[in-house]
């Protein structure tokens, strides 16, 4: 049961916990993780919210491979990715903190996340019929 949990509910949650931080705010977002000297000469930078959104889309992979199941849990799993989504879309629209392109890009993932296993399940499910 504990495979029905939505990955996408953890980035979420460290939005939220890096909000509570101090100095609190968005600000901890665009704290420079690591740069590295490209041999172009340009400097490429990680920064926290690059990481949580990378971190993101290895869990949007996870849930897409989630959703090829055919069983009662894919269902669960569906409809708590739901969930997921609804929690982002209220905390975007409700939260001064979350109105930021990090969250807004976390939730747009989430929403593929959604579109992506509802269409996997359809097409797989339709498979799966027999004809007698």
């Amino acid at each position: 049961m504990m495979s029905a949990i939505p990955l996408l509910i953890v980035p979420f949650i460290l939005y939220n916990l890096g909000l509570m931080l101090p100095p609190g705010g968005t600000a901890i977002w665009s704290d420079e993780l690591f740069s590295l000297q490209m041999m172009s000469g340009g400097i490429w930078t990680m920064t926290m919210g690059d990481a949580l959104i990378v971190l993101t889309l290895v869990f949007l992979f996870v849930e897409i491979v989630k959703s090829t199941r055919t069983s009662n849990a894919s269902i669960v799993d569906h409809l708590l990715s739901t969930f997921v989504f609804i929690a982002y879309l209220i905390e975007f629209l409700l939260v001064q903190g979350a109105a930021h392109q990090i969250f807004f890009i976390l939730m747009t993932i989430t929403f593929i996340d959604v579109l992506a296993g509802f269409s996997v399940s359809l097409r797989s499910a339709g498979r799966d019929v027999n004809f007698h």
